[in-house]
């Protein structure tokens, strides 16, 4: 099953000139251009950092006086009313939660108690085994009754636990083979590596009840690394840093959602409508970030049928996940990410600025398009700056360099205001209490990471557009075991 879809309009092709026209016009300023202007790469990548903060903070202003990222929403079209119409969603929703794992046996006990503890809600677990080689086969026959052979198998000791044994065969592959067997009316993706919160499930389900054309949302979730063997002070920048970064990437998600142009919800821990996802054919195993292209699929396939259905972001529903511990870890990961992210663009060019797709093709695609070249916009800069910095003749005024550090000052002063703002909204949603000892923390991130931790991903993601062209795709626990 592969989705392809891509074709060029007159505007897409445009747009997709520009960026290029963009970068290679700011990155080449150095060269050319006097003054400030031969930082022009630096100019740019601040100023569409700033948009985005703007606009981020534009469609997250409700949210100070209102908890619940979702309000009650209406059935607004008889498509709507139809398509849920058979639905059990409103009274008494069944859940299923699967979990595609290979090789994670040093961390899926946690999950699946996790489940177990959940408050008023009794999901049914599918452990998707997708041809691990460790011994985590042996260890779900001896914790939780379950067979060692192949196939679909039931727990003797819980009733609502199972296991697909399978040869390997991707992520994707492996939750489309245990979707066959879901008849909930909701469904859960579950990393292995994740451990959600007792009232996780339960705030999925209320999301949904109050929001009939809700039909897929994300958890909010907190990285926690693993201790690095050979540097503790790796692992606590990786974990500091990545977790500022989950907590800001949220509130650009409840953003997007305001806007109805939300295209991320992470498979880490994520639901679905089930017949939804059955409707639009399941997860892409030909897709390096199944997660993220499902979501495309699932609004070219509502604006297509006149479909009100909504992408959102569910605040309560909290979990902790294994995140990258080191550098090698971490830039597999965002350069599949970004890899994923690239193929995903190019196979969706039919929808960018093209009206039909509402939000989504009028702004979210384009913008991810702007997004494509980040990573070597944002480079340039660091480099032509250092550059500058080490050309620079201390002795003597230099008015130019003073101007940059000026802009650069402005910026994190902005920084600084939006991450105060995206502490306290993200502390609202997930309940967890903020104090002021946190503060020091905000600024200590709002300091460093532009120099430290930015840097790092730019390189992630610039390495993305080598996994993106040469097709590179695998699936791996990102622990070293």
């Amino acid at each position: 099953m592969a989705f392809h879809h891509s074709s060029l309009n007159l505007l897409s092709t445009f747009i997709m000139l520009l960026c290029l026209m963009l970068f290679v016009l700011s990155a080449g300023a150095w060269w050319f251009l006097d003054g400030i202007w031969a930082w022009s790469a630096g100019l740019f990548y601040l100023a569409y950092d700033v948009w985005l903060i703007f606009f981020v903070l534009f469609q997250t202003r409700h949210l100070a006086t209102q908890r619940h990222i979702f309000p009650f929403a209406k059935i607004t079209t008889q498509n709507s009313i139809q398509t849920l119409a058979h639905s059990t969603i409103i009274n008494n929703p069944t859940i299923s939660v699967l979990i595609p794992a290979r090789n994670e046996s040093l961390i899926l006990p946690k999950c699946i108690e996790a489940l177990f503890a959940q408050q008023d809600v009794k999901a049914k677990i599918y452990i998707i085994d997708d041809g691990s080689t460790d011994h985590s086969a042996q260890l779900l026959e001896q914790k939780y009754g379950l067979a060692t052979s192949q196939g679909l198998i039931q727990s003797t000791l819980r009733q609502n636990l199972f296991v697909l044994r399978q040869a390997s065969q991707g992520k994707a592959k492996a939750l489309n083979s245990a979707l066959s067997y879901i008849d909930s009316d909701l469904m859960v993706t579950l990393d292995a590596d994740t451990v959600i919160a007792p009232n996780a499930l339960q705030a999925f389900i209320t999301d949904f009840q109050n929001s009939p054309n809700l039909v897929a949302s994300g958890g909010v979730l907190k990285p926690v690394c693993r201790p690095n063997r050979f540097s503790r002070l790796v692992n606590c920048f990786f974990e500091f840093f990545q977790q500022f970064e989950y907590i800001f990437s949220f509130l650009s998600r409840a953003a997007c959602y305001k806007a109805n142009a939300l295209l991320l919800v992470s498979g880490a821990f994520a639901i679905y409508r089930t017949e939804v996802l059955k409707q639009v054919g399941g997860f892409d195993p030909d897709s390096m970030v199944e997660d993220y292209e499902l979501n495309h699929r699932i609004y070219r396939y509502a604006l297509e049928h006149d479909l009100d259905w909504t992408v959102g972001i569910t605040g309560q529903a909290y979990g902790v996940t294994d995140a990258p511990n080191g550098f090698k870890a971490f830039f597999h990961q965002r350069k599949r990410w970004f890899g994923g992210f690239l193929q995903t663009q190019f196979a969706y060019l039919d929808m960018m600025a093209n009206h039909k797709y509402g939000a989504v093709g009028r702004l979210m695609l384009p913008m991810k398009m702007f997004d494509a070249i980040q990573p070597f916009l944002g480079l340039s800069a660091f480099i032509i700056l250092g550059i500058l910095i080490f050309q620079a003749d201390f002795t003597q005024p230099n008015p130019v360099l003073y101007a940059i550090l000026l802009i650069i000052l402005g910026k994190m002063t902005l920084d600084l205001v939006y991450h105060c703002w995206g502490m306290w909204l993200y502390h609202r949603w997930t309940e967890i209490s903020l104090s002021w000892k946190d503060f020091p923390a905000i600024l200590c991130a709002t300091i460093f990471a532009p120099f430290t931790f930015q840097i790092v991903k730019l390189m992630g993601a610039a390495l993305g557009w080598w996994v993106f062209l040469t097709n590179q795709k695998n699936w791996r626990a990102q622990r070293e075991l």
